[in-house]
C-alpha cells in the first residue's frame, strides 16, 4: 500500500512552546514522531508532514482546552477530525514509562481505536466571547467580596470613632463613605486606617461599576446565544452563561442527554457487581455546570408547583432531600440538553405588554411586588424579559388584568 493509499492516524501531545506528534498505520504501528514548535507555521508543518505518510483520517489531540487549542482549531479548519483525549492512565506510564513521544503515540493510538471519541468544542463563536468575559467577571467578583471583607476588618479592629461611625452600615454603604476620606498624616494610625479604607472603598466602587457592565454584557451575550435557554425557569444571566460555556459553541458534539448529563455530574455511576444491581454519586464531571443545575433545582423546589409536587411525591417514596435534589438535577440536565441542541424561539414567552400595562394603570413595582409577595427586582425582570417564571408571570398578569377591570 502506497502513502497515496494508506489511511493513517495523528497524536499530539502538546505544549506551551512545542508540540510532538506521532503517526500510527491501520494496525497501530509507528510510523514516525517529530516535534514542531506551537505557533501557526508549525500547526501547518505538522499537517504537511503527517498528510506526507498518507490520507489523515482523524487526529487525537491531548490538552485540546489549553495549550492544544489552536493546533485543534487549525485541524478542525482543515476537515480533518478532532478528538480530544485524555492524558495516559497510571497503568500504562507505569509500564511502559512517560514521556512526549510516549504520550503522543498514545493519542495516536487512542484515536485509532476509538478509545478516545469526544468531539472538542470549537472555541470559534459567541460561547467563547461569553467565556472570556466571564472570566473578567468573575475576577472583578471575587476581588470586590475580597476587598468587602478587608474594609470589614479594618473597621471591626481599627478605632473607636471608626467603628461607631461604619460598622452599623452595609458594605455598599461602607464603601461609598469611606470613598470621601480626606486623611490626615498617616502617621497617625486613626488617618493611616482612613487613607487605607478610602483607597479599598475606591476600589471596591470601581470593580463594582466593572461587574455592572459586564454583567450587562452577559446578558447581551447569552440571549444573544440562546434566548431559549434564558427563558427556561430558574435560568438566568450566570447560570445561562455557566451552561453555555460548559456545552461550547458546538453543543451537537453530545451524542444524547445522557452525555450532557455526564459532564454535568448529575448521571449516576454503575456500580454493580454479581447480584447486586445499584449506583453510586457522580462526583466527577464539570462541577460549575453541576452548581447550576443545583440552583435551577433549588428556585423551581421554591417557586414552581409542578415541581413541589414531584419533590413530595420523591420523599413518600422514601427519598430524602439531597436524593430528590439529585433526581432533579437529572431531569434538568435532559430538558437543557434539548434546548441547548435544539432551541425553539416560539417557546419563548413575551413578556413586553407587563410594565406598559402596570404603568397605565398607575401601579409602582413596589405595589405590584407587595400584592404578590415578592422583590420589586423580580417583576422588574419579568418585565425585560431577562429572567423568566411562569408562574409570577401568569400571577402577576392576572394580578394586572384584575387592577386595571376593577
Amino acid at each position: 500500500m502506497d502513502h497515496q493509499t494508506l489511511v493513517v492516524t495523528g497524536g499530539v501531545d502538546t505544549h506551551k512552546a512545542t508540540h510532538v506528534a506521532a503517526v500510527v498505520d491501520p494496525t497501530g504501528r509507528l510510523l514516525a514522531t517529530q516535534s514542531f514548535p506551537a505557533t501557526p507555521t508549525g500547526y501547518t508543518r505538522m499537517a504537511a508532514w503527517m498528510n506526507s505518510f498518507g490520507l489523515v483520517d482523524r487526529i487525537g489531540i491531548e490538552g485540546t482546552g489549553s495549550y492544544g487549542a489552536g493546533l485543534a482549531r487549525h485541524f478542525t479548519n482543515t476537515g480533518i477530525r478532532v478528538v480530544e483525549v485524555n492524558r495516559t492512565n497510571r497503568q500504562t506510564r507505569r509500564a511502559h514509562g512517560k514521556n512526549d513521544t510516549i504520550d503522543a503515540v498514545a493519542a495516536a493510538r487512542a484515536a485509532l481505536s476509538g478509545q478516545a471519541t469526544t468531539t472538542p468544542k470549537t472555541r470559534d463563536g459567541i460561547v467563547e466571547s461569553i467565556r472570556v468575559i466571564r472570566i473578567a467577571f468573575r475576577s472583578a467578583r471575587d476581588t470586590r467580596a475580597t476587598i468587602g471583607i478587608q474594609i470589614r476588618d479594618l473597621i471591626m479592629c481599627g478605632p473607636d470613632e471608626l467603628r461607631v461611625a461604619l460598622e452599623a452600615l452595609t458594605t455598599s454603604q461602607q464603601a461609598d463613605k469611606a470613598a470621601r476620606f480626606r486623611p490626615g498624616p498617616i502617621t497617625d494610625p486613626v488617618e493611616a486606617t482612613r487613607a487605607a479604607l478610602r483607597s479599598l472603598a475606591r476600589r471596591y466602587q470601581t470593580l463594582t461599576t466593572e461587574i455592572g457592565q459586564l454583567r450587562t454584557q452577559l446578558d447581551q451575550l447569552t440571549m444573544q446565544a440562546n434566548p431559549t435557554l434564558r427563558a427556561v425557569h430558574g435560568v438566568g444571566i450566570d447560570v445561562a452563561s455557566i451552561l453555555l460555556i460548559a456545552a461550547g459553541d458546538n453543543p451537537q458534539r453530545f451524542t444524547s442527554d445522557n452525555a450532557f448529563a455526564a459532564l454535568c455530574g448529575a448521571a449516576p455511576i454503575e456500580a454493580s457487581s454479581g447480584n447486586t444491581t445499584r449506583h453510586r454519586l457522580n462526583r466527577g464531571g464539570n462541577r460549575q455546570a453541576n452548581h447550576a443545575l443545583w440552583r435551577i433545582a433549588l428556585v423551581r423546589l421554591s417557586h414552581d408547583p409542578r415541581t413541589k409536587a414531584y419533590a413530595q411525591r420523591r420523599r413518600t417514596e422514601g427519598k430524602t432531600k439531597k436524593e430528590t435534589v439529585r433526581c432533579l438535577k437529572r431531569h434538568i440536565a435532559r430538558e437543557i440538553y434539548h434546548v441547548l441542541t435544539n432551541p425553539n424561539p416560539t417557546t419563548i414567552p413575551n413578556t413586553s405588554d407587563l410594565r406598559p400595562t402596570r404603568q397605565q394603570a398607575g401601579i409602582t413595582l413596589t405595589t405590584a411586588a407587595k400584592a404578590l409577595g415578592t422583590y420589586p427586582a423580580r417583576l422588574s425582570d419579568l418585565e425585560r424579559g431577562t429572567r423568566h417564571n411562569p408562574t409570577l408571570e401568569h400571577n402577576y398578569r392576572t394580578w394586572l388584568t384584575n387592577q386595571t377591570t376593577t
